[in-house]
């Protein structure tokens, strides 16, 4: 049965956004006392929800963050978005090329931070209301919660979806829904192994680019409506 929906991931996915939010995010917790870098922040922190990167954070400092953390640390990151914030090279052409198909984000990002982002890189009118963020369902990455969640929102059984995702979590979250999840090691912050790391969370192909998931995806959904 050929696929009927399409599911991005963002961070990492649409938008080149890891190294710069998690830049950001380094600096701050290195201003709590812990010296960490770049690498260190996208080690630990992410591709998981905000209140599960706060009890790391916490963890890490010995600590609970300062009064205000949250909310200095969030306009920082949206400052460094809307000065430097790019696509992943071939997402906007991706995105038309199969529009003809449902699509929607899945995202652990939080929803205001996901709308800015598409501002920014101008993708707003391509998803409309269909941006999801797992602040919206119980349950974060790998669990299933905000794929599933996806699928009913945009009509699309689960089982005819394909996932387009760029961490192991989130793989692990769309093979868990049902889903067929292709992996993308396109974005600027990965590193030279994360072709393997997502084949081994079980995504059933792993494109360099969106040239290469492209082919794929179009195999596995025939012919345009």
């Amino acid at each position: 049965m050929p696929v009927r929906g399409l599911i991005f991931d963002f961070d990492g996915v649409i938008a080149d956004s890891e190294a710069l939010a998690n830049t950001v995010l380094a600096e701050a917790v290195t201003g709590l006392g812990r010296e960490t870098t770049l690498q260190d922040a996208l080690d630990r922190y992410m591709g998981k929800r905000w209140r599960d990167v706060v009890a790391l954070i916490e963890a890490d400092i010995g600590q609970p963050v300062p009064d205000g953390f949250a909310e200095t640390l969030r306009a920082a990151t949206l400052e460094r978005f809307r000065i430097g914030l790019r696509e992943v090279a071939g997402a906007r052409d991706f995105i038309r090329r199969f529009a003809w198909l449902p699509q929607c984000i899945a995202s652990s990002s939080a929803l205001d931070r996901l709308r800015l982002c598409l501002e920014v890189l101008g993708l707003a009118a391509q998803f409309g209301s269909n941006v999801f963020s797992a602040d919206m369902v119980e349950r974060g990455k790998p669990h299933p919660d905000i794929f599933l969640l996806a699928a009913e929102r945009i009509g699309v059984p689960p089982r005819d979806c394909v996932v387009i995702e760029d961490s192991p979590g989130g793989v692990r979250a769309g093979l868990a829904a049902g889903m067929t999840v292709v992996g993308l090691c396109a974005a600027s912050h990965l590193k030279p192994d994360h072709a393997h790391r997502l084949a081994e969370a079980g995504a059933v192909h792993v494109g360099v680019d969106w040239g290469e998931v492209e082919t794929l995806v179009s195999r596995l959904t025939g012919p345009a409506a």
